[in-house]
């Protein structure tokens, strides 16, 4: 898929802002302390990437009831749905001055009912022409996402058939539908009923 980048100016991509808060303490020590472990950038971007994929569950799947969307609150708590998830994973890319982009697909359940807005991210690591999506919302039975810049291991591959959309925009800053859900919400039971079904 062909990705569309938003804004031409890549320090779009490098910038913080509420949502994704990289000069938080907490976001540049993660940070800092992952970067010691790896030492280049690519090795980074996969430790970044397992880290919030495998130590930050997602809160349908642990059922934790708070609503985190701020990435320094999501490494806090160790808690957040796939948008949130996506927030911290580009703010612990962008400390370290790796582009990140936040991206969405609209996925359904098997019969093409329920739609709802899913969240992943995009980067672009230094020397690369372009950018690639990894998808940090957490591996289950069924779900299998990998870092791999060289062909896309989502959680979840569209479906065209049952209407499922891949949105091809570059996004800096996070969807307002997403992020309105998220603010809105007071505990996950609401955000479910929250959460956008379209962008």
């Amino acid at each position: 898929m062909q990705l569309i980048q938003q804004n031409p100016d890549i320090h779009a991509y490098l910038a913080s802002d509420e949502a994704i808060d990289h000069w938080h303490p907490l976001v540049q020590d993660t940070a800092d302390a992952l970067w010691f472990a790896t030492g280049d950038a690519y090795s980074y971007a996969k430790a970044a990437f397992e880290f919030v994929r495998d130590t930050i569950p997602h809160s349908a799947d642990s059922g934790d009831e708070r609503v985190s969307w701020r990435a320094s609150d999501v490494l806090s708590t160790r808690n957040g749905i796939c948008y949130a998830k996506s927030h911290a994973l580009a703010a612990l890319l962008r400390a370290q001055g790796i582009p990140a982009a936040l991206c969405y697909q609209v996925l359904a359940d098997d019969d093409g009912t329920n739609p709802l807005v899913h969240g992943l991210v995009a980067l672009k690591l230094p020397g690369s022409e372009r950018w690639a999506r990894v998808d940090p919302r957490g591996n289950k039975p069924g779900v299998d996402a990998r870092f791999d810049l060289d062909h896309e291991r989502l959680a979840f591959p569209v479906r065209p058939a049952l209407g499922e959309v891949d949105h091809p925009e570059l996004h800096a800053a996070p969807h307002p539908a997403a992020l309105k859900a998220l603010q809105e919400s007071a505990d996950r039971s609401q955000l479910w009923r929250n959460l956008p079904t379209a962008l």
